[in-house]
């Protein structure tokens, strides 16, 4: 029986038969996109419906729109979208640092299809909020003790800012009925299939040291010394004193057998 080829080597494979697909910056020409949109949806707020992602739309022939909605920016705020732009370009930067393009690159593509798939099949919220949340989500995992000045003002450790998000999130999809739940995790696709693998294995991994230490802990805390007599040994009570009788056993002064 063949072993599956490890991680390593898919990514190997994968970056000889579609090179196209490490493309470095692919992530910072988004960024970029989506400050010009925001600037021709500032001209004639008409553009952000024309680039959406509407499946009544594609189905219709308008099949752009299945690309074209990740370059519509979350807000039309000034003030939020200079901010919400610079976040995505650190960690567009941070990512492709970390992973490389393929698997950023391919993170990205997967997040897509999924967001695609929510609209499609389960009318799926707004796309573009979920897809760039997921790369939130994978750096403070990559990064967890990355600090980021929340408000502008508290210096804060990027994963409880992640707990905090997920936290609200899992309340939301809790309230929400099933067709949602399933058009979130769907939109969420990319996260989970990158990262759960990697944590049920590490459940695994820990949960079979917990148990090959509880089977060799008695060996290593097997005593010295134990009275036959009363089952005590020098580690339940190190005040005893031990002797060995003229049979072999092996007795606390309290029950050593008297002649």
């Amino acid at each position: 029986m063949t072993s599956s080829p490890s991680p390593g080597k898919f990514w190997s494979w994968l970056e000889r038969r579609a090179p196209w697909l490490g493309t470095p910056g692919a992530l910072k020409a988004v960024v970029l996109l989506n400050a010009l949109t925001f600037l021709l949806i500032t001209v004639d707020p008409a553009y952000a419906a024309v680039l959406a992602l509407s499946p009544a739309k594609i189905m219709q022939g308008e099949v752009w729109r299945l690309v074209t909605y990740i370059f519509v920016p979350e807000t039309q705020s000034l003030f939020w979208i200079f901010f919400a732009l610079l976040f995505l370009w650190f960690l567009s930067t941070s990512l492709e640092e970390l992973w490389g393009p393929l698997r950023l690159n391919v993170f990205y593509l997967v997040g897509m299809a999924g967001c695609t798939a929510a609209a499609f099949f389960f009318g799926g919220g707004p796309s573009n909020t979920f897809l760039n949340l997921s790369l939130f989500f994978a750096f403070a995992t990559l990064a967890p003790d990355y600090e980021v000045f929340l408000f502008f003002i508290l210096r804060v450790k990027i994963k409880y800012i992640a707990w905090a998000m997920a936290g609200i999130f899992a309340l939301q999809f809790l309230l929400l009925p099933l067709a949602a739940e399933i058009a979130m995790a769907a939109s969420l696709a990319n996260y989970l299939l990158f990262f759960a693998p990697g944590f049920i294995q590490s459940r695994i991994n820990g949960r079979r040291d917990a148990q090959r230490r509880e089977k060799f802990q008695p060996a290593e805390e097997q005593a010295l010394h134990r009275c036959t007599g009363c089952g005590r040994t020098e580690g339940s009570h190190p005040e005893l004193e031990f002797r060995v009788a003229v049979s072999g056993d092996e007795y606390c002064l309290d029950h050593l057998p008297r002649r």
